[in-house]
């Protein structure tokens, strides 16, 4: 026997309390069913996000992801955003870029390949990309807003503005300042480093996260209710 519309949300609601994350198997068990219109209904009427990894393979309920200064959250190597799609996160991410951003930061950023995506989003208008010491720089779709991020990028150039360039004394002072604050994100990572009269930007302590796999803590994740 089948359980009532209460039965079932309860039921999906006790899959994600035990393992916040669950995949469709997991979740058609909790059910008793193998209809994807019986399992999207009680989604929708819970709230919920797939993940942008996986090819949106994983869910999870609104109410659960604590996410980072990017939108972004991770659970056992799977990603979700709070955009949703990993198009629209990819769309945000280079809206809200300072400097625009490029490949490369990108996937440091989410940790997947981007390419097709953003060129996706590229053809059709979302998105603009231009050569910026030949590499490509993904900016907004705003001739106006792109102008600016195009110059901000040029001027990061100008002054060695690359991980890539950065000296290891610069590296080891975003490594300690993160140690220092282990909630803190790349903004104010970069902004501690700045008060101290470093040319660091938030760009590249993100960076600097990505290659040696730093991982943020919040107090949520450092909660009891969330020990597991």
């Amino acid at each position: 026997m089948r359980p009532s519309t209460r039965e079932a949300r309860e039921a999906l609601r006790r899959v994600f309390a035990r393992q916040r994350i669950a995949d469709r198997a997991a979740l058609f068990a909790a059910l008793k069913s193998r209809s994807r219109m019986t399992l999207y209904r009680h989604l929708s009427e819970l709230g919920y996000l797939s993940s942008y990894t996986h090819a949106g393979g994983y869910y999870t309920l609104r109410d659960i992801p604590v996410f980072d200064a990017h939108g972004l959250w991770w659970h056992k190597h799977v990603g979700f955003s709070r955009d949703g799609t990993l198009k629209k996160a990819l769309l945000r991410l280079v809206e809200e870029a300072e400097a625009g951003r490029r490949h490369r930061e990108l996937e440091a950023l989410l940790h997947v390949r981007v390419h097709n995506t953003a060129l996706e989003l590229v053809h059709e208008g979302g998105l603009s990309r231009v050569l910026v010491d030949n590499e490509y720089l993904y900016v907004s779709a705003k001739a106006k807003q792109a102008a600016v991020q195009v110059a901000a990028r040029e001027k990061w150039g100008a002054a060695g503005g690359s991980t890539r360039l950065l000296p290891l004394p610069q590296v080891i002072d975003v490594l300690v300042a993160v140690i220092h604050a282990p909630t803190a994100d790349a903004r104010r990572i970069a902004a501690t480093l700045q008060a101290r009269g470093e040319q660091v930007t938030a760009e590249q302590v993100e960076e600097v996260f990505a290659r040696y796999n730093v991982k943020k803590k919040t107090a949520r994740s450092r909660s009891r209710r969330w020990r597991r």
